[in-house]
């Protein structure tokens, strides 16, 4: 019950009732907030996610495109006489070198 006032008593009923109709929602409504900015949250965060995805992605695709482009530029045939120089080691210049002394010897 409320105090006699000078207001009639159905209006003091009727704003006590809001008043406590707006502190019961509060909880529910502090709560409906909190759910919607953790939505919101989530949603950046997967967007920020596939983000880094493509930009990774990409970084990769580049790096690819980069390590195509270095085995293209090789000259090839500095890469042949390489190989050939590699396989034979001068096998064949030392055996001939050999023989041409070893033929000096038995000339004399």
């Amino acid at each position: 019950m409320t105090f006699p006032t000078q207001v009639n008593n159905q209006i003091t009923d009727a704003v006590t009732q809001a008043n406590v109709k707006v502190l019961a929602e509060a909880p529910a409504m502090a709560l409906g907030s909190i759910y919607q900015s953790m939505a919101h949250s989530t949603g950046i965060l997967f967007q920020n996610a596939v983000s880094a995805q493509q930009q990774q992605n990409t970084l990769a695709m580049a790096a690819a495109n980069q390590g195509v482009m270095q085995i293209y530029s090789l000259n090839t045939m500095a890469g042949a006489a390489a190989t050939e120089k590699v396989a034979q080691g001068g096998i064949a210049d030392n055996l001939t070198s050999l023989l041409t002394v070893l033929q000096s010897f038995i000339n004399r």
